[in-house]
């Protein structure tokens, strides 16, 4: 198994591997790009970022600066927007549903690293998928953590820290997040 298929599988890998170093090189000098590219250059902004993620819907907007660690791992529905500073570790499979919006400086993070100071200590570290589900808003400055599924309709006050899944339809906030509220759907 190569490091890279260990790190997706969710197994503990070496993130020096050189496949991965030249994977997360070619990342950074797409975003690299991104973050220079005039707003006003739409279609040069839309090709970078299509080029950057794994799959998007045709509507998205991502302000700059943006950060992730491969982009290949990212994967948005429709009309998906990222607000400015926004920071997706991309070590598994990041996947947004439709009608996702994120709040300036929010951080999505899959990659983790062992408890045990020994091993931590190796350099090796592991990660979990991350899964935001349809119409969701993350608020600003919340940080969603490894191995988190947030299901429809979800919104994420800010300053939130995400360390376990929650279902449809429901306002979480605070560190560790929790529900605050109940969402009645119009529709």
């Amino acid at each position: 198994m190569t490091e890279k298929q260990r790190m997706l599988a969710g197994e503990m890998y070496d993130p020096a591997d050189p496949e991965l170093a030249e994977l997360r090189l070619a990342a950074r000098l797409l975003f690299e790009q991104l973050n220079t590219v005039s707003q006003q250059d739409r279609v040069r902004r839309d090709g970078l970022i299509r080029q950057l993620f794994g799959s998007t819907g045709e509507q998205i907007q991502i302000e700059s600066p943006f950060h992730c660690d491969y982009g290949e791992n990212i994967h948005v529905g429709e009309n998906f927007f990222a607000n400015f500073g926004c920071v997706i570790l991309d070590v598994a499979e990041v996947r947004f549903g439709d009608n996702c919006m994120l709040a300036p400086q929010v951080g999505i993070y899959t990659a983790t690293h062992p408890l045990d100071p020994a091993e931590r200590n190796s350099g090796r570290e592991y990660a979990r998928p991350i899964t935001v589900g349809d119409n969701c808003w993350i608020g600003g400055m919340a940080v969603i953590n490894p191995g988190v599924t947030l299901g429809n309709n979800v919104v994420v006050a800010s300053g939130a820290v995400v360390t376990k899944s929650f279902g449809d339809n429901v306002v979480v906030a605070g560190n560790p997040a929790k529900v605050i509220r109940t969402i009645e759907p119009t529709s």
